[in-house]
């Protein structure tokens, strides 16, 4: 961390301030600023926070020093969470960025991992800017105004997530381990060099930073007029609010077992957000003006990331090899336990055709697929599926595929938004959040909005028991979640294992999955811990060989 950010500070707080006007991300940005003005006024703060903004999507090396162009940030760090824990499928032996081997867990388990480097730089490069900001408004030296504070509220919820995310990725689960002695991550306060952090901190530690930084976020948003921002356009949602701080509050409560906090933080957050109807819902998830959408990136062209981006590694209608050679499959289990009256089973395809000679499950090309005797039916349910989506037989088919995310310009290379917060999800935790304290009634009063809207049969009166009720709510996230990358967290706040071979199958290859194929729950095996990168134990003395996971 220490020699990155001693770089990161005169190559981005100083050279690379991003000026996007009035409007923010929707215009390109403009030359840098000075060191000296970066913290003099309040516009100029703002040109810091929509740098952060920009980071969010930019290539890594945009923003890191010597950084790889084979990682943009979150258009890889959010698919990463449901293709760790199985949930997005390959369907075929393709690597591009690694992403294969992401799946087979030979990455995130090796210190020198492109993976475990860049995810840990980027959280701290936020954590960065977050204490700049911070420790400049606090100083008492500016006027107290909506606009310092709304400022203010983005830096702490910025600093939240940054350390949410690093506490839950290179540390053991809170709710499946001892928080008050699992090492943590190192605690950061520093704007200036050396940039001295602190050595690892207890998970409880960092969990308590995360809840007074919210509570500071909150506090500062309510100062500056409590609804800025929200609801408005998507440039606006690319801008934290106190919804966003809200959210963060739930999910970080989730995962620590305050139940209380988690749904009344969800209730807070999802208030301006309705839910999608059934043609939103299925228009692709590839833009922030969606009404659900509480957060997320506005990408603009000229910072888009192209066979970089989430949607080449996720979205089966991306025109790049990564899909095309290797259409993303969901777990049939799920497919299969989805009502018919549940429209979101439109946007899993069981029927569609092998048409990969190449596929993992050697059941590619007609003469191998079981599901198809008549080649005419295959050509043509083949052509049915191009005509509806937007592809061409350029991209290959497989059973169980996906047209949940989808570009808007289908077959094309073109940026799409990507998102990291919605109302769905807020409905979700106030379920769990109250089935586990055992309020069975809240538990399904919270469960009925989201199942009805999406279920014209739906009944939550059929979950009755605070078990059956669990299990509905872990198939919900899981189907309204899908491919939005909270897999892997859902699992380590479960203690759930992978198999992908139980209860018929998931329609992966034990082939092309090797070790990972079975994977067992994170209380008994660390290798759901990211390794510290080996770089940071190299460079920091508050961290030797004796704390890497």
């Amino acid at each position: 961390m220490l020699n990155k950010l001693k770089y990161l500070f005169t190559a981005l707080i100083v050279v690379s301030m991003v000026s996007c006007e009035d409007d923010f991300l929707d215009r390109t940005p403009t030359d840098a600023i000075a060191a000296s003005e970066a913290l003099a006024n309040e516009d100029n703060m703002q040109l810091i926070l929509n740098g952060v903004h920009r980071g969010l999507f930019s290539q890594s090396q945009d923003i890191f020093p010597g950084g790889s162009t084979q990682r943009a940030n979150n258009h890889y760090w959010i698919p990463l969470g449901d293709n760790l824990s199985g949930g997005l499928i390959h369907s075929a032996n393709a690597n591009n960025l690694g992403w294969r081997t992401e799946m087979q867990w030979n990455s995130h388990t090796i210190a020198t991992s492109l993976t475990c480097e860049l995810l840990w730089y980027h959280r701290y490069n936020i954590i960065l800017h977050a204490n700049l900001l911070i420790n400049e408004i606090t100083n008492g030296s500016f006027v107290d105004t909506p606009k310092l504070n709304f400022i203010l509220g983005q830096a702490y919820t910025y600093r939240a997530y940054a350390y949410l995310s690093l506490i839950q990725h290179y540390a053991k689960g809170y709710l499946i381990g001892n928080p008050t002695t699992d090492p943590g991550v190192p605690l950061l306060f520093s704007s200036e060099l050396p940039f001295t952090s602190e050595p690892r901190s207890s998970v409880q530690v960092i969990y308590d930073q995360i809840g007074l930084d919210l509570e500071e976020a909150i506090k500062a948003f309510i100062n500056a007029g409590g609804s800025s921002s929200a609801g408005g356009s998507s440039s606006d949602k690319s801008q934290l609010n106190i919804d966003v701080a809200n959210g963060l509050k739930a999910r970080w409560a989730l995962s620590k077992g305050d139940w209380q906090t988690a749904a009344d933080a969800a209730v807070a957050a999802r208030q301006r957000y309705p839910l999608l109807k059934e043609a939103d819902w299925k228009s692709g998830f590839n833009t922030t003006d969606l009404s659900e959408v509480i957060w997320g990136s506005k990408v603009i062209e000229t910072e888009t990331t192209f066979f970089r981006s989430y949607f080449y590694l996720a979205s089966n209608t991306f025109n790049g090899s990564q899909i095309r050679n290797n259409p993303k499959i969901a777990d049939r289990r799920l497919v299969d336990a989805i009502p018919d009256t549940d429209y979101r089973k439109d946007v899993f395809i069981i029927d569609a055709p092998n048409t990969n000679s190449s596929a993992a499950n050697g059941q590619g090309g007609f003469g191998n697929d079981p599901n198809y005797t008549d080649e005419k039916a295959f050509d043509e349910r083949r052509a049915e599926i191009n005509a509806k989506y937007g592809i061409t037989n350029r991209f290959n088919q497989h059973p169980y595929m996906h047209f949940k995310l989808k570009n808007k310009n289908p077959g094309s290379i073109d940026p799409d938004d990507v998102i990291y917060m919605r109302s769905s999800e807020m409905y979700l935790i106030e379920a769990e959040a109250k089935a586990m304290m055992g309020d069975i009634p809240g538990a399904q009063a919270a469960l009925r909005t989201l199942g009805e809207e999406r279920d014209s049969a739906y009944d939550v009166t059929a979950f009755n028991t605070q078990t059956s009720l669990m299990d509905q709510i872990k198939f919900q996230r899981r189907l309204e979640l899908w491919g939005e990358g909270f897999g892997y967290t859902d699992k380590i706040r479960w203690d759930e294992g992978i198999d992908h071979g139980a209860n018929g199958g998931s329609g992966a290859s034990v082939v092309l999955y090797q070790d990972a194929f079975v994977v067992e729950k994170p209380s008994l095996n660390n290798d759901w811990i990211f390794k510290i990168p080996q770089a940071e134990i190299n460079a920091n003395p508050n961290i030797t060989p004796a704390d890497q996971n």
